[in-house]
């Protein structure tokens, strides 16, 4: 048995989640329901505009990491932060759910600082991210343990780590490792613009490595370059094994092997969509590992989604476990 379930790749943050409107989005310049980068600069200029805000960890594998940990899933997460206040907030976080983390610090000498993403919240419950990258933009091949990635069943690689220097080699590492092991690779496009500005080296990876594909309705019209979202739900998955593909209030369709499932979503008051889509592949990838057939892992997913987003924060607030039992699924 593999030391691992799962271990994920990607941006090591801490998110500071706000209320405002869309008044105030529009005065700040912030796009909706998109993530932008930004610098530092604008960084402090939008922390000094928000109103009360609340730090918690995040970044968009780590919240699935996190939320697989929970679910008692044995779990490693890969991503970059410096040796400073948030730093160690995140590392402690995450640590705390359960979760092996000892990707190397950056020394508090660098200049660049641990991520954040500023997470605007609206009335409507959607997000809309202000990410700035700091250190865990020059996550390398040196960060990657080949050893630690061959005791993964699956890796969980994150699309907005594609933005970074050496991001790509980094996969490529880990993917070499782990699959040279005999494991599995699974990732998430993460953002219809970061798949605009990667689309070469996101259908490349499809092709040739991934066995499972996450992503959303926006993210698979993005990456197949069409509006018809049956045509690109075929393409997916001639490129792919197995593909979840949610489409927010219409739940998820989940194609694999010639075979279709769509699994209805679960009916939620959104207070905060932050972390749906990290959640969901938490609680599909911890039933995948489990043994739970597909269409019980859109279940899971699913479930574990409509939690996230009945909150603010992208970590869970109840037992996910006792969630499924209630459902039946367990």
């Amino acid at each position: 048995m593999k030391k691992y379930q799962v271990i994920g790749i990607g941006n090591a943050m801490v998110d500071v989640l706000a209320r405002a409107d869309d008044g105030f989005l529009d005065q700040a310049g912030v796009q909706k329901g998109i993530m932008q980068l930004i610098d530092m600069d604008r960084a402090v200029d939008l922390y000094d505009r928000i109103g009360p805000a609340k730090e918690i960890s995040g970044g968009s594998a780590a919240n699935t990491i996190a939320g697989i940990a929970h679910l008692g899933g044995r779990t490693a997460y890969v991503g970059k932060v410096k040796d400073d206040q948030l730093g160690a907030i995140f590392a402690h976080d995450l640590r705390a759910q359960g979760a092996d983390y000892t990707t190397r610090m950056a020394p508090k000498t660098e200049v660049a600082e641990t991520g954040r993403c500023i997470v605007i919240v609206t009335p409507d419950g959607e997000r809309s991210m202000n990410t700035y990258l700091g250190v865990t933009e020059f996550l390398s091949p040196d960060d990657i343990d080949e050893a630690q990635m061959a005791e993964a069943g699956w890796i969980y690689l994150e699309g907005y780590r594609f933005d970074g220097p050496d991001s790509h080699a980094a996969f490529a590492k880990a993917i070499a490792a782990c699959k040279g092991a005999g494991g599995r690779v699974s990732i998430t496009l993460s953002d219809p613009f970061c798949i605009a500005r990667h689309r070469d080296a996101f259908a490349a990876m499809l092709r040739d490595h991934v066995d499972l594909l996450f992503c959303n309705r926006a993210e698979m019209l993005s990456m197949y370059q069409t509006s018809d979202f049956e045509v690109a739900l075929a393409q997916a998955a001639a490129d792919v094994e197995t593909v979840a593909c949610t489409d927010s209030g219409n739940g998820v369709h989940i194609l694999s092997a010639g075979a279709r499932w769509h699994v209805p979503a679960v009916p939620t008051d959104i207070v905060d969509a932050t972390g749906a889509g990290d959640l969901f592949a938490a609680g599909f990838l911890w039933g995948l590992t489990e043994g739970f057939d597909l269409e019980s892992c859109g279940k899971m997913g699913n479930l574990a989604a409509s939690e996230v987003i009945s909150h603010i924060g992208a970590r869970p607030e109840t037992d996910l476990k006792d969630l499924f039992a209630k459902h039946r699924l367990l």
